[in-house]
């Protein structure tokens, strides 16, 4: 995953201009530690050199502004089998992928949980909340798929594309780029609620967490939003839940909204956004996202027929394409903007093809250079 397993790629795109969003009322919460004074946030360098290629927020009073009621009063079911914190192999495991051996990069900050796959307007809300209070950060659990035996897809955002999409959330993040980091699913799979918020409070020290409301932690996914809420109350955190964004597009293809997943309740979510790749409904696509869908391809293999046509493998690929098809007003980067163009996603090659020759800058594409597409 983004910073996880394999190495992130170098490369810039363009951001896109956010749209002005009005002030939220404060969130209401469990008790809250005095604020930190705020630190520069903490950039991971990425790297090079990897070959191109996938295999595939009295306690919540104001429920129609984006928060949601819970009745702390509600237990979740306990008595399954986790793992003791006085476990030595668990205590000595960091937490946090590249973070170092003090685990301070999220210090006293407010950290939103989550897989956060695609970066969707559900994922920016988070990130919203989080900023009201503090330093933001994201906790990206990685590695599911593999603990987990689930199929193994592409990655919706490019590896190497996260900051620059984190980065046009600072406008809705007060004026603040959230910061990512990643937390290795098998590393906290068996702890149960009570220690895992017990190892966000001790290992980490940040000052609360933001979670939406059908968020699920802890062995099995036993806990429930209300029991973070308890739990973040015990250890003296701030707990902020959030109410799902509703995907009010409303798609539907033949006259049919599709059913996604069994968890699905109309909510903006990751599958919404992979299913509406998988059709090429690159508007939809864009109203989940927030911003213009951008595939990521690394330049290794290619063949320019003229000057303004290349070629790519599907194999260079490094996140999720639309489905195949033919799409007019695109956007190619390779760091700077390059120019509108035309795509053709066919079986096993990508086909780009400049609008205007004359865009494309002297030598623009070279071996080992990631180029972006956005989708109009």
């Amino acid at each position: 995953m983004e910073r996880g397993g394999a190495a992130a790629l170098a490369c810039t795109f363009r951001s896109s201009s956010p749209s002005q969003i009005s002030h939220w009322p404060p969130l209401l919460r469990s008790h809250r530690r005095p604020s930190a004074a705020p630190r520069a946030p903490h950039f991971l360098l990425p790297t090079t050199g990897r070959r191109c290629s996938y295999n595939s927020q009295k306690r919540f009073l104001d429920t129609s502004k984006g928060l949601k009621s819970f009745s702390l009063s509600t237990s979740s079911p306990f008595g399954r089998p986790g793992v003791s914190l006085n476990d030595e192999d668990l205590v000595k495991d960091k937490l946090l992928i590249d973070c170092g051996e003090e685990q301070d990069c999220v210090l006293d900050g407010i950290v939103a949980l989550g897989k956060f796959d695609a970066l969707h307007i559900g994922h920016r809300e988070l990130a919203m909340h989080a900023s009201k209070s503090g330093n933001p950060f994201l906790l990206s659990f990685v590695g599911m798929a593999e603990v987990l035996g689930w199929e193994s897809k592409p990655p919706i955002v490019a590896h190497c594309d996260r900051k620059r999409v984190l980065s046009s959330w600072a406008t809705y993040c007060r004026n603040v780029v959230p910061v990512e980091y990643q937390v290795e699913f098998s590393k906290v799979r068996y702890l149960t609620p009570h220690q895992f918020v017990e190892k966000l409070s001790a290992d980490l020290r940040i000052k609360g967490v933001v979670a939406g409301e059908n968020y699920r932690f802890g062995y099995k996914a036993s806990g429930d939003a209300a029991e973070l809420v308890k739990l973040c109350e015990e250890f003296s955190l701030s707990a902020f839940i959030v109410r799902s964004v509703m995907d009010t597009a409303k798609r539907s293809y033949n006259g049919a909204t599709p059913a996604v997943n069994s968890s699905d309740k109309g909510q903006v979510s990751s599958s919404r956004v992979r299913h509406a790749l998988s059709v090429g409904d690159m508007e939809y696509v864009s109203k989940l996202l927030g911003r213009k869908h951008c595939l990521v391809l690394t330049v290794s293999e290619y063949s320019l027929k003229e000057r303004k046509n290349i070629t790519i493998p599907k194999s260079c690929m490094l996140n999720m394409p639309p489905a195949d098809g033919f799409y007019e007003n695109c956007e190619l980067f390779n760091g700077g903007y390059l120019g509108l163009c035309r795509v053709v996603i066919n079986t096993e090659t990508i086909d780009i093809e400049m609008k205007d020759e004359s865009s494309l800058p002297p030598n623009p594409f070279q071996e080992n250079q990631q180029l972006g597409i956005e989708f109009g």
